[in-house]
């Protein structure tokens, strides 16, 4: 590895359905007054299981074996839109929906995902608990987010996550973009 080697900005998350994208921008449109909140784009919109942050080469290969060798064969865990979420709930700076582990798939997938990226020496899991949510928009530089719950929630709908993929963020002045660098569907 040279000091010229780029690093890469990277995270893991569980992809959602399209159903469930076209709600999530129906619950953001209601909720997200635009002069407050800098909406996240509907293609984007995924949940989160693991932020790796900056990495150099050779580990974006590495967070790619992990991620193909735990999503294999694995089952879409059952989820489903469990209301708004601003968080952190203190100072908020995100809107988003809950979503809920309906038989803990979930939080199963999320930690063997993290365990096996840590035990690869890509990733430092955080200290605070796995709280499942898909972020639909982020506070606008200067604004002030409301007080209190969300003005909309999103359709109590259920879903499976469809995969697992490893994402490179690209930031840009209108807000990150994605681009996957391997994706492993799920079964169900």
């Amino acid at each position: 590895m040279t000091a010229e080697t780029p690093a890469l900005r990277l995270f893991v998350a569980l992809d959602v359905p399209p159903a469930v994208r076209s709600e999530l921008a129906s619950f953001r449109a209601a909720a997200a007054d635009p002069a407050v909140w800098r909406p996240i784009a509907d293609e984007a919109l995924h949940l989160t299981l693991a932020f790796l942050g900056w990495l150099r080469a050779p580990d974006p290969g590495v967070a790619e074996e992990v991620v193909t060798a735990t999503a294999d064969g694995v089952d879409g865990p059952r989820l489903a839109l469990d209301g708004a979420l601003l968080l952190p709930p203190r100072r908020p700076r995100v809107l988003a929906a809950s979503v809920r582990d309906v038989e803990g798939e979930l939080g199963a997938l999320q930690g063997e995902v993290s365990a096996r990226l840590a035990d690869a020496g890509v990733y430092e899991p955080e200290d605070r608990p796995f709280r499942p949510h898909v972020t639909v928009a982020r506070l606008r530089r200067g604004a002030r987010a409301p007080r209190g719950d969300a003005a909309a929630e999103p359709a109590p709908l259920d879903f499976r996550g469809t995969a697992v993929t490893l994402y490179r963020s690209l930031p840009t002045r209108a807000g990150a973009r994605y681009e996957p660098l391997v994706s492993v569907p799920l079964a169900g």
